[in-house]
């Protein structure tokens, strides 16, 4: 006997207990179901779901009660103004990121030509989120995995933002020839390997090689900071996302390769998560 659509989801929330969302999670399975939005469910409760949906729905949330996180069983996940399309190949994208996405754009709002590169794209967030504001900007994105390329040249169909370029190769060694960006952002990997978040909750299902980086998950951010230097014009900006822990250790790396105005920045639950700094001018003045 098939369930009205209320009971489905009352279902639901009672098998995903366990989990830190248990309704919120309910609720996008059974739109992604229904292929409808949140004000659907709330305004057809009593609507009757076919045998069909209503088998669908029982594998999602089977699949969701063993920890696999709903932007893969839905393969898609909100940033920014966009809709991603994500698969297992990339980071699951997060609100915290989109802080990056703001001090890129807070670096030149007179809206002044800039060249943004984004080292390490996955599934093109940062790069995509940050073209849709400025179409006139001429924005790179790197990845080392064809498979995240692939992903994120999907999103720039997807989301009509086709002037994004893409290349692959590790970090700043992937850029065009001679390129020299303004701006250079990244969200490398900056978990420590032996770290026990890496096997809990969602982060067992994302890519390792995305996530967990040697030297107390500091060596993707110092190579990336030793780069960023030799690659930035005069005057031009990097900034970095990084674990709640690595503020100081990252102002300290971006001193040593030789950027000034250096600054950590507090993500939306108050701990430290952005840090960025800037090439000095030619003439050693800011």
């Amino acid at each position: 006997m098939s369930q009205t659509l209320q009971q489905a989801i009352d279902w639901a929330v009672d098998e995903l207990q366990a989990l830190d969302t248990p309704r919120v999670d309910a609720e996008w399975l059974m739109m992604h179901v229904l292929d409808c939005t949140r004000t659907r469910l709330l305004t057809h409760a009593d609507l009757r779901l076919t045998q069909t949906q209503c088998e669908h729905y029982q594998q999602l949330v089977v699949r969701r009660k063993t920890g696999e996180p709903v932007a893969y069983i839905t393969g898609s996940r909100g940033f920014w103004t966009l809709d991603l399309s994500v698969t297992a190949d990339v980071l699951i994208p997060r609100a915290d990121t989109e802080l990056l996405v703001e001090q890129v754009l807070a670096l030149a709002d007179n809206n002044q030509f800039r060249v943004v590169a984004d080292l390490g794209t996955g599934s093109g967030a940062i790069a995509l989120a940050i073209a849709s504001e400025r179409p006139d900007w001429r924005m790179i994105a790197v990845d080392s995995s064809d498979a995240a390329l692939a992903v994120a040249r999907k999103n720039a169909r997807l989301n009509h933002l086709d002037h994004v370029e893409f290349y692959k190769g590790d970090w700043c060694d992937g850029l065009p020839e001679a390129l020299q960006p303004h701006i250079l952002v990244s969200n490398p990997p900056y978990i420590d390997a032996d770290d026990p978040h890496l096997t809990a909750g969602d982060l067992r299902f994302e890519p390792l090689s995305a996530l967990r980086a040697a030297d107390n998950g500091l060596s993707d951010l110092r190579t990336l900071s030793n780069q960023a230097f030799l690659y930035l014009r005069d005057g031009g900006w990097v900034l970095f996302e990084h674990g709640f822990n690595q503020g100081a250790a990252v102002r300290q790396m971006l001193q040593i390769s030789g950027f000034n105005s250096i600054k950590t920045l507090q993500d939306i639950g108050g701990q430290d998560r952005v840090t960025m700094g800037k090439k000095p001018e030619v003439d050693g003045h800011e």
